[in-house]
């Protein structure tokens, strides 16, 4: 077992799938003791049996001030401090210009700009000098894509956040950087094409062709760069968007 991160502490917030499951289970094994949120208790049981190396798991919704706080004082009675923090949390789903709705701007903004918002502010009396933010952007910050523009939207404020965070940050020493995937093959992913696995199948299919490499990626290569980003080897790293996508944002 690596031991990059022996003695570390580390937040991942929706740990109980994809890109947040396979993070967390590289940080645990390169030796931190993690902590995973999720909505549902069957599903962050399921995690934590998979993770295993001691995670902790605690059902909560980010979206929720109250929950963040409950996370945020269960970490700081068993550990008193944080060191990782992974704001992973969010999602989204697609509605073309012309469809888009106030409940789909709302939810997908307070998944994924609010909650990483109150996650981080909340987290913040946690963290050490020395500590490293991960925020969980997307390539689809920075291209545009059909009918997800709202989602694009939110992850383009995501990187905008890192920015100015390194400066609120500096005297404390405590880094911020964002991990961009590109299409990565998870749950998630397949699901944005339909309820049916032909629809799903077609649209992997048609994003494997987008990407240079060839292929999607998977959660455990995102997951070596969230690990990367949160240890020492990336010390001088700061206000970075790492992008983890097979090229498929390069060109």
């Amino acid at each position: 077992m690596n031991t990059r991160l022996e003695g570390k502490i580390a937040l991942v917030t929706g740990g109980t799938s994809g890109i947040g499951l396979a993070s967390a289970l590289e940080l645990a094994r390169e030796g931190a003791k993690v902590y995973i949120t999720g909505r549902r208790q069957a599903e962050l049981d399921a995690a934590v049996r998979e993770i295993g190396h001691g995670v902790q798991g605690i059902r909560g919704d980010v979206t929720r001030d109250e929950d963040l706080d409950a996370l945020m004082s269960r970490i700081r009675a068993d550990e008193g401090r944080l060191d990782i923090l992974l704001a992973n949390a969010g999602g989204g789903s697609m509605l073309p210009l012309g469809e888009i709705t106030a409940q789909h701007f709302d939810d997908t903004f307070a998944r994924n700009v609010r909650a990483v918002v109150f996650t981080v502010q909340k987290a913040l009396p946690l963290m050490q000098r020395g500590g490293s933010i991960v925020l969980t952007g997307s390539i689809a910050g920075s291209k545009g894509t059909p009918a997800f523009s709202i989602y694009s939207a939110s992850k383009a404020a995501v990187r905008a956040l890192a920015r100015s965070w390194v400066l609120d940050l500096k005297e404390r020493g405590i880094r911020v950087n964002v991990v961009s995937p590109g299409s990565t093959h998870t749950v998630g992913l397949a699901e944005l094409g339909g309820a049916s696995k032909e629809a799903q199948d077609g649209l992997l299919a048609y994003l494997t062709s987008l990407v240079p490499i060839g292929r999607l990626g998977t959660p455990g290569e995102i997951a070596k760069v969230v690990t990367f980003l949160a240890s020492d080897d990336s010390s001088f790293i700061n206000g970075a968007e790492i992008f983890a996508d097979g090229g498929q944002a390069q060109i």
